[in-house]
């Protein structure tokens, strides 16, 4: 991908780059059945980068599946539609892992509250609710996002390139800056917890299709002390605040 998105940026006929894509699935993330490298967390980096940095709009069309990583590719892209059969997921934290290297072009645009949610949960969401929180730009949840981003692209190829470019790079100054910033530092966590007992354990209970350790842990701690409080948690006093109870 990065090699097109790179030949596109040369080409001078090019206005904007479209991501798309076949089937039910625009983008799951990593291949669980493979091994972590540091080599991969470092590529996905440079892919997100590299979508920000392109001097031509890049746009995504969603009309499946986009979980973890490919949420990443999302917060990349200068302007996105969801359409009918869209469904969104941080799963990472259900696996002993974290949103970390999505979240340097993620958290600049989404509402954070929306994101504390989605992030710690995994819960999953429909197109209107990831336009709603500003991970995409447009919903069309009984389309498949043509209609919706007919006018968008007809004003892409009336741009001009030099407007295009300098403009892109007014809006993702902050998202180029998160990159110098957090890159290596949220890399070297995505590393870490891809090697960690839990996320062996959550990527290989995901494999076999059965619950992980932890789940049946909170499950067995459900008649826990203190009433109102949700399966495996401990509710505290009155400072409001929530435990995990192991």
């Amino acid at each position: 991908m990065r090699e097109a998105l790179a030949a596109a940026g040369r080409d001078d006929r090019v206005r904007a780059v479209l991501l798309t894509h076949t089937g039910t699935t625009f983008c799951a993330g990593a291949d669980l059945s493979e091994p972590p490298s540091a080599s991969g967390t470092s590529g996905l980096v440079a892919l997100l980068r590299s979508i920000v940095e392109l001097p031509k709009p890049v746009v995504a069309r969603v009309t499946g599946h986009v979980r973890a990583g490919g949420l990443g590719l999302l917060g990349a892209c200068d302007i996105s539609a969801a359409g009918r059969g869209a469904s969104f997921a941080f799963t990472e934290a259900r696996l002993g892992l974290a949103p970390a290297v999505i979240s340097i072009p993620l958290l600049p645009r989404l509402d954070r509250r929306a994101a504390a949610r989605y992030y710690l949960t995994g819960e999953r969401f429909d197109a209107a609710e990831a336009a709603r929180i500003g991970l995409v730009t447009i919903a069309d949840p009984e389309g498949d996002a043509d209609e919706a981003l007919a006018p968008v692209l007809d004003g892409l190829r009336r741009g001009s390139p030099q407007g295009l470019a300098e403009s892109k790079r007014l809006v993702t100054a902050d998202v180029l800056g998160a990159f110098d910033r957090d890159g290596e530092p949220l890399a070297a966590l995505s590393a870490r917890l891809f090697a960690s007992e839990e996320a062996r354990e959550g990527m290989t209970a995901f494999l076999e299709r059965r619950e992980p350790v932890w789940v049946r842990e909170a499950a067995d701690a459900g008649a826990g002390p203190s009433a109102g409080a949700a399966p495996g948690t401990t509710a505290a006093g009155d400072t409001g605040a929530a435990g995990a109870s192991r």
